[in-house]
């Protein structure tokens, strides 16, 4: 029986970083999977992508979820590349599921390219993450890859009696006027609220948004920066514009009662703390910033800073 659970944030490919991680957390590899004697790492996605060891991850990951040494949620990358690679169904006017822009190429570009001499392998690797669960929620703490809407994963197991997706669900979980795809798009990319007056923002990373990304633990926030969850500013002019009742109402509010929530996903910089007493985001920026982040999760209702662990990401694995 599991004593304790670590929960580790986005590895985004960072095999070498991850191993240094689980030996810093006592875990050791027998039998050729890591494993601790009386604790369990729970996943929070986003395994795939951007770092140079993404098949090391992987493998990593799957052996020791299969020996029943960890458990893991779906991230939007571990989706996102599944649909790059489903041929979509006749009458949708577009060959794959995701469409190939040059933007989805470039986001799937080093997964493929670590995969391309493993075909077999990789495919065993897609049935996999087509079905990781999409959340998971323990006796006393919860896990989803961006966002806990309890209404949306209430509807989604009254609908599908699961917690997981399979491939016939994929073409609907791609028309964005269905249920799967606005429940998907808020578990694995979280809340958002759109710009008011058709204006765009253009991000760090030169893409242009009409979107920004917001808090779902705000109790009564009145202005755009009481909401705003993401590394890039809002235009100035906005920052203190007062938000509308309908933009209130579209916002989630998980309250400070719940069960504590783990988090990945975010881009987060400094060091790792929770969010909010019950809240923790584990993405900190791996391939970015540097830092793979996990928590050391027992049977406290507040999370604490002091059981946070991270190993910093060397310069070879960004």
């Amino acid at each position: 029986m599991h004593q304790g659970y670590d929960l580790i944030g986005d590895i985004h490919g960072c095999g070498l970083t991850l191993i240094d991680l689980l030996e810093q957390m006592g875990y050791t590899k027998q039998n050729g999977v890591y494993q601790h004697p009386k604790r369990k790492v729970v996943f929070l996605g986003d395994i795939v992508d951007r770092g140079p060891n993404i098949r090391l991850a992987c493998h990593i990951v799957r052996d020791m979820v299969e020996a029943g040494h960890a458990d893991i949620v779906m991230g939007n990358h571990e989706y996102n590349v599944v649909t790059y690679l489903s041929e979509a169904p006749a009458g949708m006017r577009q060959p794959y599921l995701r469409p190939h822009t040059p933007r989805n190429n470039f986001i799937v570009e080093q997964t493929l390219e670590q995969f391309a001499n493993y075909p077999q392998e990789f495919n065993d690797m897609l049935d996999l993450f087509v079905t990781l669960p999409l959340f998971l929620d323990y006796e006393h703490f919860r896990v989803v890859h961006a966002c806990w809407d309890k209404a949306m994963i209430d509807e989604y197991q009254r609908r599908y009696g699961t917690n997981t997706l399979n491939r016939s669900l994929l073409p609907e979980s791609v028309q964005t006027d269905s249920f799967l795809y606005q429940f998907l798009d808020r578990i694995l990319r979280g809340t958002s609220l759109k710009l008011p007056g058709g204006r765009s923002m253009t991000a760090k990373d030169g893409m242009v948004r009409q979107f920004f990304r917001t808090k779902f633990w705000e109790g009564e926030p009145e202005r755009y920066n009481d909401v705003i969850f993401q590394p890039d500013p809002l235009p100035e002019d906005l920052q203190h514009a007062l938000l509308s009742p309908e933009e209130k109402d579209q916002l989630l509010f998980y309250g400070p009662d719940e069960k504590p929530l783990f988090i990945g996903h975010y881009w987060m910089q400094g060091l790792p703390e929770p969010i909010v007493p019950n809240i923790a985001c584990l993405d900190y920026s791996a391939v970015k910033y540097g830092r793979l982040a996990a928590y050391r999760m027992d049977t406290e209702t507040k999370l604490q800073k002091g059981k946070f662990t991270w190993v910093r990401v060397e310069k070879k694995e960004r």
